[in-house]
């Protein structure tokens, strides 16, 4: 199936490793010009290079989203570059930190406002000044596709995740504000719900690439909440969500906005 991304101009957010890595990727091997944003230019410049030296064109785009300033700067940098931005990603993102025993967070009772303003700053804020450095230009041409990266704790709330749960929960109902206002546009916004993802930049532990359900209990134990995980056994992995990621970036999805999807191995059905 041609996605029709040949040309198109993406900006990916937390692009440098792990999910947000292999959207650039395939986004590139689609024919689309991808902007990597990292907050750590190693890691912007190597996907960035990873694409160019496969024959397709991207350039790092190092920023802090937390600072409207360095997002809005990125975004004029990236349209001068490639004369515009037709795709958003909203997917750097951070989840609270867990306790050395048992890997578990503390409960909210137990948290504190520093620790709420790191969550919120990067999963909310983050996404919002993006929104609004690229909306103007969607607007201007009539065209555009937005798609954030949420986790199924927001669409139905876990505990010990309380307040990174309500900030998932922030991406998906502003989304769909956003879709409502922007239809007339045509900006499809959308939102994909993941549960654990497993990747490179996770070095040990159950979500470790290296992680089997023989070597890891804890991993064995997780696999039980995805149905389809009983089947394949493993846990998700960044190349099941870059391909809708790439298919709701493009105009095969010109009749699908403002809906959450999830793929989260059936966590949740929505």
């Amino acid at each position: 199936m041609d996605l029709h991304l040949k040309g198109k101009v993406a900006l990916v957010t937390g692009g440098g490793q792990g999910v947000g890595r292999r959207i650039c990727l395939d986004l590139a091997a689609e024919g689309a010009h991808v902007l990597v944003n990292d907050l750590f230019s190693e890691r912007a410049n190597a996907v960035a290079k990873e694409i160019n030296d496969a024959g397709g064109k991207a350039r790092a785009a190092v920023a802090d989203i937390t600072d409207e300033a360095a997002v809005d700067k990125m975004i004029a940098d990236g349209v001068a570059s490639f004369g515009t931005i037709d795709i958003l990603v909203n997917n750097a993102g951070i989840i609270p930190e867990r306790r050395e025993k048992g890997g578990i967070p503390p409960k909210f009772l137990q948290t504190d406002p520093a620790g709420w303003k790191k969550i919120v700053d990067l999963n909310v804020y983050g996404m919002l000044y993006c929104c609004k450095a690229v909306l103007p230009g969607m607007v201007d041409k009539r065209g555009g596709k937005i798609v954030s990266i949420m986790s199924e704790a927001g669409r139905v709330g876990e505990a010990n995740l309380a307040v990174y749960s309500g900030a998932k929960a922030a991406i998906l109902g502003f989304s769909k504000a956003i879709a409502q206002e922007h239809g007339k546009d045509c900006i499809n916004v959308n939102v994909i719900a993941l549960g654990a993802v497993s990747h490179e930049g996770i070095k040990d532990g159950a979500l470790a690439p290296s992680a089997t359900p023989e070597n890891n209990e804890r991993l064995a134990k997780m696999l039980k909440a995805y149905p389809i995980s009983r089947g394949l056994n493993r846990l998700c992995r960044p190349e099941d969500v870059s391909g809708m990621v790439a298919f709701l970036a493009s105009d095969r999805a010109a009749f699908i906005t403002g809906q959450s999807i999830g793929v989260s191995g059936g966590f949740t059905m929505l």
